[in-house]
């Protein structure tokens, strides 16, 4: 077994596969964006920068929480977790949490004054729900609630969000392709905790995986993946966008993968593997539509 190091484990804690969340929609934003008519790429890497450290903070802040509420039991099948690993200071998960948190704000404060105030209101909102998703007396992830604070906030609000600081308006397009990241994002937590739903259970950490129980959760993965891909054809029926906007549906093999997986085995390690390979999916359904949108 490979010894823990202080890199192994902070690497481990970035949890890179669950970066996918935050890159996708920059990509899908700004394929939007320039099919609108409008680019700014300083202000769209500025956005990728601003979602990379709120999923930093998210998952900091989860592996931090998780910790001191006694959840990351020894038997816990996934990566390692920071804060239990005996080797980082749970301190220090925190004081990540917090700067990555920080740095998303100041980035987003900078990038609100020099397109349009109002969104240090959605800034604010982003950085509140990320904290809380863990943190506070009664986070609303341990509530069932964590796949809609993913779809609106890794959906909706990042991709929006990414369309309006690069071309300065929100489009009908725009909340469709939110929808797609969205969904995608989702099905990335899904998988997360249909993996962790024994350990959660044990630990009273009341995920929606916990409430439904495993076979519902497996039917909820589903009808996301599914609606994600349903998502370019509204788009096409509706015209806001050319036939090539269905050169998503070739990521539809990538995404089978993982729910395959999901249906065929219980074990922890393929379901490790199975997120990861949602992630990718999610990356690769964005690359696709902003091709399709641009082609």
């Amino acid at each position: 077994m490979t010894a823990l190091t202080p890199s192994r484990v902070w690497w481990s804690a970035v949890r890179p596969a669950t970066l996918a969340a935050s890159v996708a929609p920059v990509l899908a934003g700004t394929g939007v964006a320039i099919h609108e008519g409008g680019i700014r790429p300083a202000a769209g890497l500025a956005a990728l920068v601003v979602g990379i450290t709120m999923q930093l903070g998210v998952n900091f802040a989860n592996d931090y929480s998780d910790f001191a509420r006694g959840v990351d039991a020894p038997g816990r099948v996934g990566p390692v977790r920071a804060a239990a690993s005996g080797v980082v200071a749970p301190e220090h998960v925190r004081l990540a949490a917090i700067a990555a948190f920080g740095i998303a704000g100041a980035i987003g404060l900078v990038l609100s004054l020099a397109t349009d105030w109002r969104l240090l209101l959605v800034g604010a909102a982003c950085l509140l729900a990320g904290w809380l998703y863990t943190g506070g007396p009664r986070p609303y992830g341990y509530l069932g609630l964590g796949e809609i604070f993913v779809f609106v906030f890794f959906g909706l609000v990042a991709t929006c969000g990414t369309v309006y600081v690069e071309s300065l308006r929100i489009t009908p397009l725009a909340v469709f392709a939110g929808c797609g990241m969205g969904f995608l994002a989702t099905a990335i937590l899904v998988l997360n905790n249909l993996r962790d739903i024994e350990t959660d259970a044990a630990a009273g950490k009341r995920t929606l995986a916990t409430r439904i129980g495993r076979d519902r959760t497996l039917g909820l993965l589903v009808v996301i993946v599914c609606a994600a891909f349903a998502v370019p054809i509204v788009i096409l029926v509706l015209g806001l966008a050319g036939v090539t906007v269905m050169l998503v549906h070739f990521a539809i093999p990538v995404a089978a993968v993982p729910v395959r997986t999901a249906f065929a085995s219980r074990g922890g390690p393929a379901l490790v593997a199975a997120l990861k390979r949602m992630a990718a999916a999610e990356i690769v359904y964005a690359l696709l539509l902003a091709l399709g949108l641009l082609a």
